[in-house]
Order: structure tokens, then C-alpha cells, then sequence
């Protein structure tokens, strides 16, 4: 918390957070289909088609997933899926001396209170996950990432899906995909 004039380390660098994430903010507020690009490569329509299938669709498509971050990171809740993709890193993790380490980090980004990154879990999974940490496994996270899934399965992806930037996204590759026939 940010209490007197001696500000504490969090609290600085909470401001820097903000900050950044406000000039962000100003100099991009929506993404277009450029953002979606992947080297020289683009979605195509019938990607973009096959997000509106499912959550596990549009997040197992690469240019699915930079579209989903990118809306996710317009409306200031990116920490859900760096969350969700630290927690597959870190189930990833072979050597037992880097998982506690692991763990901590993942734990003190995301879960504690003040986290810099802190995600919107209940207290009971948070407790959970802490008390998870004093003997870590690769499944210590687990609950907390299921619960921050469930959420932008049900919160952050409908958006996403009615979002404006979408609808042009699709409007974008119709046009071109129109255009295109059109020549041929």
C-alpha cells in the first residue's frame, strides 16, 4: 500500500505499471489485423472463423492467441493469460530444483496480494495455492489456473468475440477475400 511520503518499492513500481500501461494505452487502444501478423504471415478467414468455435480453439491458433493478447491487453487484464501460460510453463518443469523457485516467482507475479500481476481468484484457491507452495509440484497451480481459464472462457472470450476489433478483423479478411475473387 502506498502510505506517506516514503513510498515503498511495490508502490514505485506499481506507478511505473500503470504509467506504462496508460502511454500503451494511448498510443494503441484497439489492434487491427497488422497486430495479428506473424512474420509475413496473416490469419486467414477461416481462422478467424474457427475462433468463434471455441475458447481451446482460438487459444491453440497462433494468430489467435496474439489477437486474444492483444484485446486482452487493451482492456488491462493480460495478467489472466500470462498467468495461465506461465502455470503451462511451469507444469512443463522437469528439474525439482527449479521448481520451487519457479513457483515462488509465478506465486509472488500473480497470486500474493500486491502482486504486481495479481489475477482475480477467490481467497479460498488463493489459500489453496499458497499452501500448495510449502511442498511444490507441477500441479500446485492448478486450481488457480482452472479458475482464471473458467474466467476468460466465460468473461474475457464473448468479449472478445463481440468486440469491435474482432468484427473488423473479420470484415478486413471478407473485404479481402471479396477483392481477391474479384480479380481472379
Amino acid at each position: 500500500m502506498c502510505k506517506g511520503l516514503a513510498l515503498s518499492f511495490t508502490c514505485l513500481e506499481r506507478a511505473k505499471e500503470l504509467k506504462s500501461r496508460m502511454v500503451n494505452f494511448l498510443q494503441k487502444p484497439n489492434w487491427s489485423l497488422s497486430s495479428c501478423k506473424i512474420g509475413k504471415t496473416r490469419p486467414t478467414l477461416e481462422e478467424c472463423m474457427r475462433w468463434k468455435e471455441s475458447f481451446e480453439k482460438l487459444l491453440s491458433n497462433k494468430h489467435g492467441l496474439i489477437a486474444f493478447t492483444d484485446f486482452l491487453v487493451s482492456e488491462f487484464s493480460e495478467e489472466n493469460i500470462a498467468f495461465y501460460f506461465a502455470c503451462e510453463d511451469f507444469r512443463s518443469t522437469k528439474s525439482a530444483a527449479k521448481l520451487a523457485a519457479k513457483a515462488q516467482r509465478i506465486y509472488d507475479e500473480f497470486i500474493c496480494t500486491d502482486a504486481p500481476r495479481e489475477v482475480n481468484i477467490d481467497h479460498e484457491t488463493r489459500d489453496i495455492t499458497r499452501a500448495n507452495l510449502k511442498d511444490p509440484s507441477t500441479s500446485c497451480f492448478d486450481m488457480a489456473q482452472h479458475r482464471i481459464y473458467l474466467l476468460m472462457a466465460k468473461d474475457c472470450y464473448p468479449r472478445f468475440l463481440r468486440s469491435p476489433a474482432y468484427k473488423d478483423l473479420i470484415s478486413q479478411l471478407c473485404a479481402k477475400c471479396t477483392s481477391t475473387s474479384k480479380k481472379a
